[in-house]
């Protein structure tokens, strides 16, 4: 952490010299230390016993995504802050630095660190090596640099969560949007408002307006279609009304590589969802691919030239870079974006194989070594309560001295994903509810209004904190009666 120099007015100046703390002084809580703020990272912040462990969160964001509500922030369904949950919630109880992890030495149990806040270029400013200490009392600095800082752990639980996949066509980075953050939400939400309003001008053609109101998304899956349900159920509703010859030129394509949309969806519901898109006019464009992608237009192999305003990239995930630098753990060679865990979530050394009892991964970070479960959240989300109950356990019955129990810990029940169904909301309040698969209660599928209601009560339902259990149906109330904000700022 970067310090600071402190002086005491009309007296003698003291400097202070670097203090690295590893842990308490009496090192009479086990330091917990988790990477990554998502559906895994954030349940364990949540429910872990903060009065035995001494947890440190480490993330580059201080707040927690609900992924399944971004598309509507995106269009202005839900306010941004409605799909939110804050880190600091659960401060000073925990210590949580917004900063990535670069680096980890499983050997002597060390974290290095970078912030990801910009830096401090106050004039005459000094680093901490010129005296000062960390506000918390848990990290130090990196010898000989200056910008990170290192903290050691007693557990560590990877959760890093995975990248956007671009399948490393040229352009995608620079020129199209991803939706899996809500800075990701607010910006698409400002690019299309953006577009309606360089379309309203005087000074540009119809063919250039057609051009600004083709909106493109690429990737079938959950993600893709439920953004152009929501871009759908925005363009004929709020966009109808305050731009109505506008309105009229805008067009929604989908396009993926895959035959059918909703690729893990029961086929009935591939149908239902592909027949629905068809009647509101969003065009599917399966089995199609693209080459690379430009300012304002993309090069599609079946198609050639597409020109659009705004281009949405959903199309999978990417291993995370800290996942990619870890040499010293086994890793899942179908996804290469994972690491691989036995079945009670503790991650496998590369040189025996065998189970490192300190460091445990979970989420998209991870892949079970005998059982491959979808990357969703739904997955994440269980595998977190599962470790949290354990390492629980693990802290209430071992010692007071030092060292953990590793007999409590090598005794655990093997972690089993109970699936609960898969929802997607396809526009005009109609989804799909699949649970064919269900690992619980009766299976079958619900299509429509019905299958629309359970969507919305299970993300209701869903929502962590009584704050947004109040502000998410009170946004939907008030945008059903008085339409969504079309402002830009």
């Amino acid at each position: 952490m970067l310090s600071v120099q402190r002086a005491a007015t009309g007296t003698s100046t003291r400097q202070l010299g670097v203090r690295t703390f590893f842990g308490t002084s009496s090192r009479a809580k086990q330091r917990l230390v988790i990477l990554g703020s998502g559906w895994g990272g954030y349940e364990i912040l949540r429910a872990i016993d903060k009065k035995r462990w001494n947890v440190i969160m480490v993330s580059p964001t201080n707040y927690f995504n609900f992924t399944p509500l971004l598309a509507s922030c995106s269009v202005g369904t839900l306010e941004f802050r409605a799909a939110v949950e804050p880190v600091r919630r659960y401060t000073p109880d925990v210590i949580a630095y917004t900063a990535w992890c670069d680096s980890i030495d499983f050997k002597h149990k060390k974290l290095v660190c970078m912030p990801a806040t910009s830096p401090v270029t106050f004039e005459g400013s000094q680093t901490q090596s010129n005296g000062g200490s960390d506000v918390n009392e848990s990290a130090s600095l990196v010898t000989g640099n200056t910008e990170k800082f290192q903290l050691t752990y007693d557990k560590l639980v990877i959760a890093v969560g995975a990248y956007n996949q671009t399948f490393n066509v040229p352009g995608v980075k620079e020129h199209a949007h991803f939706l899996k953050d809500i800075r990701d939400a607010r910006r698409i939400r400002t690019r299309i408002l953006e577009c309606f309003e360089q379309a309203n001008q005087p000074t540009i053609t119809d063919a250039d307006r057609r051009k600004l109101l083709n909106f493109c998304i690429v990737g079938g899956g959950p993600t893709g279609v439920e953004f152009a349900a929501e871009l759908h159920d925005f363009l004929h509703s709020d966009i109808a009304r305050h731009y109505p010859a506008l309105a009229r030129m805008a067009k929604i394509n989908l396009y993926d590589v895959a035959p059918h949309i909703l690729g893990g969806f029961d086929t009935g519901l591939q149908e239902y969802a592909t027949a629905k898109f068809k009647r509101e006019g969003i065009r599917l464009l399966t089995q199609h691919h693209v080459e690379r992608v430009e300012e304002g237009r993309m090069f599609v192999t079946e198609e050639g030239e597409v020109n659009f305003g705004l281009l949405v990239w959903s199309t999978g995930l990417s291993p995370n870079p800290l996942i990619e630098s870890i040499t010293e753990l086994k890793k899942d060679e179908r996804t290469k974006r994972s690491l691989l865990t036995n079945g009670t979530l503790n991650v496998l050394k590369a040189d025996t194989g065998a189970p490192d009892p300190d460091v445990f991964a979970i989420g998209d970070a991870c892949t079970i070594e005998t059982e491959a479960l979808p990357a969703t959240a739904q997955v994440a989300n269980q595998q977190a309560k599962y470790l949290t109950k354990r390492l629980n356990r693990l802290i209430k019955s071992s010692s007071a001295s030092a060292s953990s129990s590793d007999a409590a810990s090598a005794d655990a029940a093997a972690f089993k994903f109970q699936n609960a169904g898969s929802l997607a909301y396809v526009g005009d309040w109609e989804a799909i509810f699949d649970r064919t698969k269900a690992a619980r209660g009766p299976k079958g599928k619900e299509t429509g209004r019905v299958a629309w209601l359970l969507w919305r009560s299970a993300y209701f339902t869903k929502t962590l904190s009584v704050r947004n259990k109040i502000l998410v149906p009170m946004y939907w109330f008030l945008n059903w009666i008085f339409g969504r904000d079309l402002t830009r700022f």
